[in-house]
């Protein structure tokens, strides 16, 4: 059986601490399914369909990794796809408690496995909502984004 991952979010923007994270992962799995998922408390800074195309293009050599949108549950998108496994990266323990809670109830819920890979302590800080902040605010996040998406966004016009 193929060890299907679903690594959710919404990814607005992709960072360098999810680059990481699927990295680190990609052996793990036979292949991992970047699901950008809509969520109702969030308002979208970069479109969906562009999050999609920078996130293909930075994986683009990878062919274990594909890029796809969902809405609803994610354990019903895992489901759907194949998935027996939500991969997550934990920055800290506010966030593991918060993770385990929802994979607890998943698993209840089902029988997909949650898998959590701890952030590299480098890219504890980084996260989306900060990313994007600072490029609402016209600050310099460049180091925070994968290069292959930061030169995709230069071309990108707001």
């Amino acid at each position: 059986m193929k060890r299907i991952a679903v690594f959710p979010g919404s990814f607005d923007p992709f960072t360098i601490g999810h680059e990481n994270i699927i990295h680190r992962a990609v052996d793990l799995f036979d292949e991992i399914i970047i699901g950008i998922g809509y969520n109702a408390t969030k308002q979208d800074f970069f479109p969906v369909g562009q999050r999609i195309e920078w996130i293909e293009h930075l994986f683009s050599d990878e062919p274990k990794v594909k890029v796809s949108k969902y809405q609803g549950l994610t354990v019903d998108f895992a489901k759907e796809v194949g998935a027996g496994f939500i991969l997550r990266g934990i920055r800290t323990a506010a966030d593991f408690e918060y993770e385990r809670a929802i994979a607890q109830v998943n698993k209840a819920m089902t029988s997909i496995e949650s898998v959590f890979l701890l952030t590299t302590p480098e890219h504890t800080p980084v996260n989306s909502s900060i990313v994007r902040d600072i490029i609402r605010h016209g600050g310099d996040a460049s180091k925070f984004i994968p290069e292959k998406i930061r030169e995709k966004m230069a071309e990108y016009k707001r």
